[in-house]
């Protein structure tokens, strides 16, 4: 279970994040909606232990976030960043292999390939394998970050996934793709915490959304139970409407035509 308490972040005086608390069990999968600035990325970073909250702590299965050795925590959570700076010629299969790299030691490299194999498989990343890194389009190089953090965690049943927009530079298809993914993943007892933009999306995969606004929680809950014409605005300052898919009952975001007119 992961358990955030009162988490603020300040940056000398400026607060970036106030007060946020929420708890996450595995087998659950939440996504962090709210507009830029609204503390969504500073958030994330606390709970992956790159940044140190200003106020309140983490616990991660029932220990302290910052008592936790690098290598142990990285066999228990895994990241997959919103860019990922490679400036070496690794090939595809290269970059997945590196997130075996914590279990070295604790497992054979036959079980770590196989590990590869599989992750690399469900993400379609096989046949980029030998191709360098840097050669990959955008999109591809954001599917082989991803098989290389499924690597990481695969064999740690339980363990968290963070994903920073994860989709913001996948086509259509591997945006469904890798939601599926981690919606697999959270069905097998793993923790999933994704940033996304489209609300759409959050509705369609995540059991509960966050929202933020102002580095404050606004609203969390189910998609079914807070995402209403209302509360978009609130946090969003935007028009739509809020329908019922009727195949899945789930909440569809329509949001309204925003029309400018240039001054004379």
């Amino acid at each position: 279970m992961l358990i955030a308490q009162a988490l603020s972040y300040h940056i000398g005086k400026r607060p970036l994040l106030r007060n946020v608390s929420f708890s996450l069990r595995s087998g659950e999968m939440l996504a962090i909606l709210g507009a830029n600035g609204a503390g969504k990325s500073t958030l994330l970073k606390m709970l992956s232990g790159e940044k140190t909250p200003s106020e309140g702590q983490i616990t991660l299965h029932e220990k302290n976030l910052a008592e936790y050795k690098s290598v142990e925590l990285a066999r228990n959570r895994a990241v997959l960043n919103q860019q990922n700076f490679v400036s070496m010629a690794f090939t595809a299969e290269e970059i997945v292999s590196m997130g075996r790299y914590p279990h070295r030691g604790q497992t054979t490299a036959a079980q770590d390939r196989n590990i590869c194999s599989q992750v690399m498989e469900l993400t379609g990343t096989t046949v980029l394998a030998e191709r360098s890194y840097l050669t990959l389009s955008g999109g591809e190089q954001q599917r082989v970050q991803l098989a290389r953090v499924l690597a990481q965690i695969w064999d740690v049943p339980g363990a968290l996934l963070i994903m920073d927009e994860p989709v913001a530079s996948l086509d259509l298809q591997y945006q469904q793709q890798t939601l599926a993914i981690a919606k697999m993943l959270s069905r097998k007892g793993y923790m999933v915490i994704t940033v996304l933009h489209d609300i759409n999306l959050a509705a369609q995969y995540a059991d509960r959304i966050l929202m933020l606004k102002n580095g404050r929680k606004w609203y969390d809950g189910s998609a079914a139970e807070i995402l209403s014409s209302k509360n978009i605005y609130e946090v969003f300052e935007i028009s739509a409407d809020i329908i019922t898919q009727p195949s899945t009952l789930r909440p569809v975001f329509l949001p309204h035509e925003v029309l400018i007119e240039l001054g004379q």
